[in-house]
């Protein structure tokens, strides 16, 4: 039950990056962070039905409004920009690094000790990175798209990993104490109460169509408010390493749906990359302990 859990959750994390590159050309990307934000919290609001739930929101309320900026509002309007210019794929592959930057974090500002195995995960990771970035920079279509370069747009997932990595660290330093649904939630709450205001401003002039408007509600319902609820579940019956092994998976079901509904091309740049990331990432975060296999005697 629990490996189904976790492929179902992998499939829609990376349906998200199919949702992002539906809806923002549309929507623009802070509307369209603030439409996920929003609708997830709504999602989770049954999150405070108890009063413990809402004295903990009190009492944490800073430590949770940064969690809200770094894990959700900033990233999501990153990766929306990225993905005027990135296919879904890509930026899915882009997105596994996340691990990587974590575990670079929590040495610098945690003094939590790598090991040589990690080092060399960490440095596997970024020539993974490198050869995506070479690749997509070697493509023939380098022009700009809907007025945003593919060097921007790399910097930008990037960009957002790096802040989901700190946000996971900090969440671990300062929020040990609160209820991982009350994290959840608050993360969507507090981005959608910083980014509705720029959303108003931003608000796109010309309608908007419907089967945008579904790519929208899917992302929110399902890819913020659902995905975390199963996310926390896994957390609680299978273990917090068990659940954030999800990483590995997003990136093929990022690359599927793109492939299936966008049309996209799966490149040799991207295969490359894309193995040599998640390598590194199971080396960096501990998933991977070693380099070398037990031999069973027969």
């Amino acid at each position: 039950m629990n490996l189904i859990e976790l492929i179902i959750l992998a499939a829609i994390w990376g349906a998200s990056f199919l949702f992002m590159r539906i809806g923002t050309p549309e929507f623009g990307p802070i509307v369209l962070a603030a439409l996920r934000v929003s609708i997830g919290s709504l999602v989770l609001l049954p999150v405070l039905r108890t009063a413990s739930a809402r004295a903990q929101l009190r009492q944490f309320i800073g430590p949770l409004l940064i969690l809200g900026l770094t894990n959700s509002a900033l990233p999501f309007c990153l990766f929306t920009y990225s993905t005027l210019a990135l296919d879904a794929g890509f930026d899915s592959i882009l997105n596994a690094t996340t691990p990587l930057w974590g575990a670079f974090i929590a040495y610098v500002w945690l003094r939590v000790p790598l090991t040589r195995i990690q080092i060399l995960g960490l440095a596997g990771g970024l020539i993974g990175v490198i050869i995506l970035v070479v690749g997509r920079m070697s493509e023939a279509e380098m022009a700009t798209e809907h007025g945003v370069s593919p060097s921007l747009a790399i910097g930008a997932v990037l960009s957002a990993t790096l802040l989901y990595a700190f946000a996971t660290n900090y969440s671990k330093h300062r929020l040990a104490a609160v209820a991982p649904n009350l994290v959840a939630f608050s993360s969507q709450f507090f981005a959608a109460l910083t980014l509705l205001p720029l959303a108003w401003f931003y608000w796109p002039q010309q309608p908007i169509a419907a089967s945008t408007w579904y790519a929208v509600s899917a992302l929110g319902i399902l890819c913020s408010g659902i995905a975390y609820l199963l996310y926390f579940r896994l957390v609680a019956h299978a273990g917090a390493s068990y659940a954030m092994s999800v990483a590995f998976l997003v990136p093929i079901f990022g690359t599927l749906w793109g492939v299936c509904f966008l049309g996209e091309q799966i490149t040799v740049f991207m295969m490359v990359g894309c193995a040599i990331i998640l390598a590194g990432t199971g080396l960096a975060s501990g998933k991977i302990k070693s380099l070398t296999f037990p031999v069973t005697r027969r």
